[in-house]
């Protein structure tokens, strides 16, 4: 599990790997695990350990001087922009949150659920105002004031307008966000990794399964075949209370 915020950015170095079905190595420069990371404390890395890369959660497979080797199976080429990154590419990385650790900016788990396209970029004060263009599907996972990863970056949801394929996310960037991430250098029609809140993830699922609960309520075990409409009127309610808070 990860949390959003970035450690640091690496260097993409090289990669190697190309063709249908071809796994890719990308070997990433990076003071990661031998310099002081937020606990203040040097924690070298260590093989099979789980690095956030560019919002896509992937395992240290070679440790090397000055950086570590990853590899990137077809489907992580397919579904995120990381395919997309060539040497020279700065990406954002983050080290798994250990237990007890402060959850600062939201539960990430660098599962990218789709790639997003920046729409606008315009400046707002001493901050930047971006606008997002994000698969309609997952629509229905944003809210105002909820939270969204992009390429790694926890961030906060202004704004969400829904077009039918396609969804319109309005984000912040704030200058702290600006000096520490690349997300400074995104411009209009530049793609990027997106990964909806997994706790709006479960709360849909929950909607879906309480609504079919709702209009098929189970027979009773009493033994006289009738049917017990508790649970379901229950569900309902439960599904009012959710929608009248704001989920949709």
């Amino acid at each position: 599990m990860f949390t959003g915020l970035v450690e640091t950015t690496g260097l993409l170095r090289r990669r190697r790997g190309a063709g249908a079905g071809a796994v890719v190595r990308v070997s990433i420069e990076s003071a990661i695990g031998r310099e002081p990371g937020p606990n203040g404390r040097v924690e070298p890395l260590v093989l099979g350990e789980s690095v956030c890369v560019h919002g896509a959660c992937l395992t240290v497979d070679r440790i090397v001087d000055r950086g570590f080797e990853v590899d990137m199976s077809t489907e992580t080429v397919k579904r995120t922009t990381l395919g997309d990154l060539r040497a020279g590419a700065r990406v954002h990385l983050e080290r798994a949150t250990p237990a007890g650790g402060r959850l600062g900016g939201h539960v990430v788990l660098g599962h990218v659920d789709g790639i997003g396209r920046v729409t606008e970029r315009t400046a707002s004060g001493e901050a930047i105002r971006l606008g997002v263009e994000a698969p309609g599907e997952l629509a229905r996972f944003l809210a105002e004031k909820g939270s969204i990863c992009v390429d790694g970056v926890s961030l906060t949801v202004n704004g969400v307008r829904d077009h039918g394929r396609v969804c319109a996310v309005e984000l912040m960037l704030i200058p702290h966000t600006l000096g520490r991430t690349t997300l400074c250098d995104l411009a209009p029609g530049a793609r990027v990794n997106l990964e909806v809140d997994v706790l709006a993830r479960y709360v849909a699922r929950q909607l879906a399964v309480g609504a079919r609960a709702s209009y098929e309520p189970a027979a009773s075990n009493d033994g006289r075949g009738e049917v017990d409409e508790g649970d379901g009127r229950n569900d309902a309610r439960l599904l009012d209370k959710l929608r009248s808070g704001g989920f949709a």
